[in-house]
């Protein structure tokens, strides 16, 4: 049903908010699935890069990440082709390789990109700050 809206409720009471179909294609109101999916997906991957570095002995100072999920529908069948996540991380006394092989860890290791590991192409935007 392409014209449907409703609300969705988190468990944990942090998010509660207007859900539609026309949110994901149109100018609808709300949130979509691919909204939440982006949204999970730049905080498991902010926790991932967090962790491997401050057990590398590399505290970060912040990690700003976002993710773009991109979606389309091919013969009525709505799916996931690419995600992007963007993230700007500021991290004393670290060179930018170790950081971009940090980075491209998490990336992997965080458990929403495995859960996604149906989608074809997750690419990897990170910027280490000085």
């Amino acid at each position: 049903m392409q014209d449907g809206d409703g609300t969705i409720k988190l468990g944990s009471g942090a998010f509660e908010g207007p859900y539609s179909f026309k949110a994901r294609f149109e100018d609808g109101s709300g949130t979509n699935p691919e909204e939440l999916i982006a949204a999970a997906h730049a905080g498991c991957f902010s926790m991932a890069l967090s962790a491997g570095l401050t057990e590398n002995g590399t505290p970060p100072e912040s990690i700003d990440t976002t993710a773009e999920v991109e979606v389309k529908m091919k013969d009525g069948d709505i799916f996931i082709p690419y995600i992007k996540l963007t993230t700007r991380a500021r991290v004393p006394d670290l060179d930018e390789e170790s950081f971009q092989g940090a980075a491209e860890a998490a990336k992997d290791s965080c458990p929403v990109s495995k859960a996604l590991g149906g989608v074809e192409t997750i690419e990897l935007e990170a910027t280490l700050e000085t």
